[in-house]
């Protein structure tokens, strides 16, 4: 690691079931490959500059998690990885493709909408707001993408689409439209949606910030047991620190577009050394 710079639905999400087999098929890949790669990548809205010549990796099966402050560029990293926006300067790879270039005739230039699609089915994401179909029931939530983007037949589609609504405790909601789920189980469904794309990394967007306090441990418990028991590549924003601690191989806490500390949760939730992490984490512990 460089360090450069809702209806009602009959339950509380208070538990969920362990994840027992592996969500994608990040698991037959060996884990210490180098997956996401920032390389000096500068973000800025008008006069406001995101982040500020970003430099930072994540290897393949480790779970790298972001903290620090409102407005330090966190989210902006996960939406450039989703091709929402575009750096100003600077380069991003996945898997040893670039995302936010192409490479023609040892030039890097503007991708092509093509290239961008082949490089992103690589990446998949959970949102702060579920996104889900409101005109679509679970089942169909989960297998849509896989079927229109991935060209997987309905009947492989629809069987890994039970696996991993199971996977999320959610078999018994099936035919159920979301508007007639909470909003933690909406959540769920969101996680299976974006696992059923079979993706080498997994972007976690603050997933618990849009619910009611009494259905957040639900879905961390689904998202802990998943990074717990699969080697699924993850990168997380989010200001819970206690789940941060525990599914975090490293911690990388920013300020004002910039890593200003980074290490294992043990050092930086038990001894961070910078006088900036320290002030965050005395306001968020």
């Amino acid at each position: 690691m460089k360090n450069d710079g809702s209806a009602t639905a009959g339950d509380t999400d208070a538990t969920a079931p362990a994840a027992s087999s592996a969500p994608s098929e990040s698991s037959s890949r060996a884990a210490g490959k180098e997956l996401v790669r920032f390389d000096n990548v500068t973000k800025r809205f008008g006069d406001v500059t995101v982040l500020d010549q970003l430099d930072f990796c994540v290897d393949t099966g480790k779970h790298v998690t972001l903290i620090g402050p409102s407005g330090s560029g966190k989210t902006t990293i996960l939406r450039l990885l989703m091709t929402l926006l575009t750096p100003e300067e600077g380069t991003i790879t996945v898997d040893g493709q670039y995302l936010t270039h192409e490479e023609r005739n040892g030039k890097l230039v503007k991708p092509s909408d093509k290239h961008v699609r082949e490089v992103r089915k690589k990446i998949g994401m959970v949102f702060q707001h579920f996104n889900l179909f409101p005109n679509m029931r679970v089942l169909r939530n989960v297998m849509e993408a896989p079927v229109h983007v991935l060209g997987l037949s309905k009947d492989e589609a629809e069987q890994r689409a039970k696996e991993l609504i199971e996977l999320v405790g959610l078999s018994e909601h099936l035919d159920k439209y979301p508007s007639q789920l909470s909003g933690g189980q909406q959540q769920r469904v969101a996680i299976a949606r974006a696992l059923a794309m079979r993706p080498q990394v997994l972007l976690l967007d603050e997933v618990t910030s849009a619910l009611d306090p009494e259905l957040v441990a639900g879905v961390l418990d689904v998202l802990r047991d998943i990074a717990l028991s699969t080697d699924i590549t993850m990168l997380v924003v989010t200001h819970e620190m206690s789940f941060a601690r525990d599914i975090s191989d490293s911690v990388l806490m920013f300020d004002k577009g910039k890593i200003v500390e980074s290490g294992s949760p043990d050092k930086i939730f038990s001894e961070p050394e910078h006088d900036r992490t320290k002030e965050f984490l005395a306001t968020v512990l």
